[in-house]
């Protein structure tokens, strides 16, 4: 009877974390606290408008040259091109929007945010789409979450960094994806409609494919919260005991 209850207790601690890894958003600077519709969403946003974790404002937001949500200026070595740029846009969406990202949510201790997305798998077409859109613009860094000038407010290149053409800083469609953003994304021989990647961007009219991609990586990482499993573990020989 009392391996029966150890059993159960179990398999609802297993449940309850791996459902704790759907339907969240991010704990960031500008994301809301729990997904909900949004009907407004603006432009390359709107596919999340049926749950979303970005406000209006914030989608609105996402599609200025330099907007108020990280003072980023796209233009940092001249003027990028709007095929890049839609690119960033589908990327800042994406990463503003999307509740389907709790598998990758890891905890960081950082002023404008407390957790952050890490090695969400990207698929292949998405990557190398964003690549080679973005291959002949320039940029100084390879990493663009550090070592910016922010002394004038927005990020400007830093002393002793020359611009460079996209495809000679990042050498691969993998190598890009998985350094600009400081590991935010991997790189995965994986297609779209796989179920096994994330789209950055799908049509709107369509049934949203990340849910079924988030659920699978959910149910491989889904594990009982370690404190909550810990102490179970713990009181377990008790129970065992007390029942005799």
């Amino acid at each position: 009877m009392l391996r029966c209850i150890i059993l159960l207790i179990t398999a609802s601690l297993l449940s309850a974390a791996k459902e704790s890894l759907m339907d969240i958003c991010i704990d960031g600077k500008h994301h809301k606290t729990e997904p909900g519709p949004e009907d407004d969403l603006h432009g390359n946003c709107t596919p999340w408008k049926q749950k979303a974790c970005c406000s209006v404002n914030t989608s609105e937001a996402a599609h200025q040259d330099q907007s108020y949500l990280y003072n980023f200026n796209w233009d940092h070595c001249g003027i990028m091109s709007e095929d890049c740029k839609q690119h960033f846009i589908y990327d800042t969406c994406f990463y503003e929007c999307s509740p389907n990202l709790g598998p990758w949510i890891v905890k960081v201790d950082q002023s404008w945010r407390k957790e952050r997305i890490q090695d969400v798998p990207l698929c292949k077409e998405d990557c190398e789409g964003w690549y080679n859109a973005c291959a002949n613009d320039y940029t100084c860094m390879d990493n663009w979450h550090l070592g910016w000038d922010w002394s004038a407010g927005v990020n400007r290149c830093p002393m002793g960094k020359q611009c460079q053409k996209i495809r000679d800083v990042f050498t691969s469609a993998k190598d890009f994806c998985e350094k600009v953003w400081s590991k935010s994304y991997q790189f995965t021989e994986y297609g779209r409609g796989s179920g096994r990647c994330m789209q950055i961007t799908f049509e709107n009219d369509n049934v949203e494919p990340n849910v079924k991609v988030a659920q699978y990586y959910a149910d491989l990482k889904g594990s009982a919260p370690k404190t909550l499993l810990g102490s179970f573990i713990f009181l377990a020989p008790f129970f065992t005991l007390w029942a005799l």
